[in-house]
Parts: C-alpha cells; sequence; structure tokens
C-alpha cells in the first residue's frame, strides 16, 4: 500500500491502482518511472476498470479483458502524441490524445480531478515534445540546404558527403540558404560563410 500511495491524490480506486501498478511496473525500461495512475469510474459497478498510466516516457492505456483476469495495454511515446483534451460531463470526464499520425485514443469516465491531473501532465510533455520536433525541423531543415551536417571522422563517411555536395544543384542550395535566413534559422555570418563554400562549387 506505500508503494502506491502517492497515486491515490484524486481519490483513486487503491485496489484497481494496485493491480495497474503491479501490471504497468513490468513494462518499464530503465530509467522509466510511473507518475499518475487515472482509474474509471463507472456509474454501474465493475471489478475491472480502464485506466491510464503516466509515465516519464510514455502514456499507457489500460483496458481489462476476459473478466479482468489479464489486461490489454496501448502505449505512445510522448513524442508520438500532438496534444490531449478532456471533455468533461456530469458523470466524469471523457480523456482522449490526439497521435502525430492522426490517430485517437480516449479513456470515458474519468473521474474530474484525474482527468484534469492527466491533462496538465499531458501539456507539460506537449511542451517538451513540440520543443523537440521543432528541433528535428530544424536539424532536417538545414540538412536538406547542406549545412549542419554532423559527420563522424571516417573516410567513408566523409566521401559520401562530398559526393553529396557535388551533386546537388549550388543555385538549388542558395535558395535553400537564403530561405533559412529569411526564416531566422540562420544567422547571416552563418549565410556568409556557407554561401561562400557554395559559390566556390559554381
Amino acid at each position: 500500500m506505500e508503494t502506491i500511495k502517492k497515486y491515490l491524490n484524486e481519490n483513486q480506486n487503491s485496489k484497481a491502482v494496485e493491480k495497474v501498478f503491479s501490471r504497468v511496473k513490468e513494462l518499464l525500461t530503465s530509467e522509466e518511472t510511473i507518475e499518475y495512475i487515472a482509474v474509471q469510474k463507472k456509474p454501474i459497478i465493475t471489478l475491472s476498470p480502464g485506466s491510464i498510466a503516466l509515465t516519464n516516457r510514455r502514456i499507457i492505456f489500460c483496458r481489462p479483458k476476459n473478466f479482468g483476469f489479464s489486461m490489454n495495454f496501448q502505449d505512445y511515446l510522448w513524442k508520438e502524441v500532438a496534444d490531449c483534451h478532456i471533455k468533461e460531463g456530469i458523470m466524469g470526464a471523457t480523456f482522449t490524445i490526439r497521435l502525430t499520425n492522426r490517430g485517437l485514443n480516449r479513456i470515458d469516465y474519468i473521474p474530474k480531478a484525474q482527468a484534469r491531473k492527466l491533462y496538465r501532465y499531458g501539456q507539460e510533455r506537449e511542451e517538451e515534445m513540440s520543443e523537440y520536433r521543432r528541433q528535428r525541423e530544424l536539424e532536417n531543415t538545414r540538412a536538406a540546404a547542406g549545412g549542419g551536417i554532423v559527420v563522424n571522422n571516417t573516410t567513408d563517411q566523409n566521401t559520401k558527403t562530398s559526393n553529396k555536395d557535388s551533386q546537388e544543384n549550388p543555385l538549388e542550395s542558395l535558395k535553400k540558404l537564403k530561405d533559412l535566413l529569411e526564416n531566422n534559422l540562420i544567422n547571416q555570418e552563418e549565410f556568409d560563410l556557407k554561401k561562400s563554400e557554395i559559390l566556390t562549387k559554381i
């Protein structure tokens, strides 16, 4: 009971939380920790309610099957979650996540206080992942313009990079480079340096 005490802040069903905790704990990877568990509270009595477990790395939907003797898990890394929503009703709230691939998943009858906690935690992760995706997009854009490519010091990889640079149209590279500057993705100094490199190839 001591182990799950920290998850019982919003009047969760302690037996349900204990059951989910023990099952989810077996799924955790190295340095992954359970941050929160929310449990369904349906208007009809159910021995095995559905639940949502949040970890520092992913969100896990837990749905009982075979009358509660087994459980179906659906998990999503936070970087796969585009956003999350709650819709409150009289009997609780529906918690929904929308994925970056436009998929959806939801669980209803989550007590409102628990749903709000899920939402707050989800928003924090969403901000972090939005920044992560922005950085990745920036790296990809820079790479497409022929700049910001990190290459290991091996002859093979240097040769591949040189071949790629020589095959790329210099005028096309200049256009991409100008776009980066105009969108404040690189500064004037970076622009001038890369421009000089490209002009030597014309």
